[in-house]
């Protein structure tokens, strides 16, 4: 265990890959409810960064970076066997078992979204509460393709190239710029990011085979289309949702199917804000995820 950059830095073997998460336990007293935190691309544990300690004040605060990104184990595998939503489920399901959990709440975002919906709908038992911006869910559908979307999801094409992570990673400079794109252009603020910030991302993205872990989601995803989509869609956990307003990729529209998805939902829209909900308005995504979960 170590201290870097104010957290308390925590391994573990989890379905044979070394996992690396941050746990703050809640404050006085050392416990409160579980409360995992889940990243998506590009991203690792430090997105949370605004929201770990805030929320350690009264949940027991778990921000694992998944398999493939930050600082967890990269498996060299076909994407369609190491990087479905289903992986990525069981792992959530074997960090949550090796920390001796009866039920947590989850908060996700991006891809970390689809990995929690997964891992809800095949463990309903484990979920307590869950909170979500801008999901991805089945009610999108279609709308995800449409000739008015290719400016905004081209990346997703580009990450199926088996070149892809060579020209991305070509030279820290090549990264740098690549994620500059996708840090600046999904914020409302396009100037939100500092050049600190900005640095850790680059510096984790170069560690060796993660921007191939972060890309073969894609792959799978793809690769994987329909996979397993049997049973029940529904998740029946109280669920908040927090739709930014200006999310360049998950327009606002697109919350009209959530509570065809999410029977005891609460929605709200956030105002003036993108992708990076959790980093945009960190004050109000503190304070609603501890309204919802422990009010």
């Amino acid at each position: 265990m170590s201290e870097a950059g104010g957290f308390s830095h925590q391994y573990a073997t989890i379905n044979g890959l070394r996992y690396h998460y941050v746990r703050e336990p809640a404050r006085p007293g050392g416990s409160g409810p579980p409360l995992f935190l889940i990243h998506g691309w590009p991203g690792f544990y430090y997105e949370w960064r605004l929201n770990i300690k805030p929320l350690a004040e009264r949940f027991d605060v778990i921000v694992p970076d998944m398999r493939g990104y930050g600082h967890s184990d990269k498996p060299d595998l076909p994407p369609e066997e190491a990087y479905t939503d289903e992986a990525f489920a069981e792992d959530l399901h074997a960090l949550i078992q090796h920390l001796g959990f009866d039920k947590v709440s989850i908060v996700s975002h991006d891809f970390g979204s689809v990995w929690t919906q997964r891992f809800a709908r095949a463990h309903r038992d484990l979920v307590e509460k869950l909170v979500f911006f801008q999901p991805v869910y089945p009610g999108i559908g279609v709308r995800w393709f449409g000739p008015d979307r290719v400016g905004e999801i081209w990346y997703m094409a580009f990450h199926q190239l088996p070149w892809a992570e060579e020209l991305v990673g070509s030279s820290r400079r090549a990264t740098e710029i690549y994620l500059r794109h996708f840090l600046s252009h999904w914020s409302y603020d396009k100037s939100l990011w500092t050049e600190e910030e900005v640095e850790h991302f680059v510096e984790v993205f170069s560690q060796p085979g993660t921007l191939r872990g972060g890309f073969n989601c894609y792959r799978a995803m793809f690769r994987t289309s329909g996979r397993g989509q049997g049973g029940d869609p529904k998740i029946y956990a109280p669920t908040l949702v927090l739709w930014a307003e200006n999310d360049p990729i998950f327009p606002i529209a697109w919350s009209d199917k959530l509570p065809d998805f999410f029977p005891d939902l609460t929605l709200r829209t956030v105002r003036q804000c993108g992708h990076w909900v959790q980093r945009e308005q960190p004050e109000l995504v503190n304070q609603a995820i501890a309204e919802f979960i422990a009010p």
